[in-house]
């Protein structure tokens, strides 16, 4: 049974906790992002412009490297951005184990338009089709698809397979938007006292966010390729639970096309990360 699924519905009590949870943590972020600290956004109307005016029925999905526990919502809460309007805001994966430990978090991450996931349940479980639901129905969804926090200023690390599926396994392929942000992971360091993380976010810190440019995945192409791929090398099966078949792909096809579509975003982020470095070392 979905966590708290009725909680997440656009109509739950009028939409009025929604409305309220989306001032609350708007007006957080803002206060953390913006007066606190200092936040430099590059490239922002290329996201404004996707998040308010793309076509009817076309999804948004964004995908960034996750640098502290309070990326989301910290990430959204730079000048100008529409973070208090519900109604524009993202979905976002959420981890089950930190978000939805007790049935105050799960209404409170719920009504936040946050989707609980099950880190190690696997691609298809039962809340990665509810996020495909949000992209049938053309919302925006957030994913971290590193899959933890990493503080590390390091290479983007292997992307896990679950944004690469709910890219394939879209109806209307989604906008795919990759960003980068550095500076977070100074505002709620994971080791800052004791092994622990603050108890309120740091001050007086640099943020930067680099929006890239939108990733076009032409994905019948990439689909027929990774068929003949995976006819071509022997590919072990070692996932039992997956379906034997997704779009019309057997799980070795399936295993190439998540691996080709997460290697691309993996790259566009490591470029990102380059360009963020030259510009940190340019000032």
């Amino acid at each position: 049974m979905r966590t708290m699924e009725w909680a997440a519905r656009r109509d739950h009590l009028g939409g009025v906790p929604r409305k309220l949870i989306f001032m609350a943590a708007g007006a957080f972020s803002k206060t953390v992002a913006n007066l606190l600290n200092t936040t430099t956004v590059y490239n922002l109307e290329t996201l404004l412009r996707h998040v308010r005016h793309r076509p009817p029925g076309v999804p948004l999905l964004t995908v960034a490297n996750h640098m502290s526990t309070l990326d989301d919502p910290l990430m959204w809460g730079f000048k100008d951005f529409p973070i208090t309007d519900p109604e524009l805001g993202r979905w976002v994966l959420a981890a089950e184990d930190i978000c939805f430990k007790n049935p105050v978090l799960s209404y409170f991450f719920r009504i936040g338009k946050c989707i609980p996931i099950t880190r190690g349940g696997g691609i298809y479980q039962e809340h990665m089709d509810e996020a495909l639901d949000r992209l049938t129905d053309g919302a925006w969804v957030h994913t971290f698809p590193e899959g933890k926090v990493c503080q590390e200023d390091a290479p983007i690390r292997r992307l896990k397979w679950g944004t690469a599926s709910l890219i394939a396994r879209a109806p209307v392929t989604p906008i795919v938007l990759p960003i980068f942000h550095r500076g977070f992971e100074k505002v709620m360091p994971e080791n800052y006292m004791f092994g622990r993380r603050p108890p309120f976010p740091l001050c007086k810190k640099d943020i930067e966010i680099y929006i890239g440019e939108p990733i076009v995945f032409d994905i019948p192409k990439l689909k027929q390729m990774a068929v003949d791929t995976s006819r071509k090398e022997f590919i072990s099966h070692c996932h039992s639970e997956w379906p034997e078949t997704v779009c019309g792909m057997d799980e070795a096809a399936q295993r190439c096309l998540y691996t080709n579509i997460s290697d691309r975003i993996q790259l566009v982020l490591e470029k990102l990360r380059t360009v963020s470095k030259t510009c940190l070392n340019t000032n």
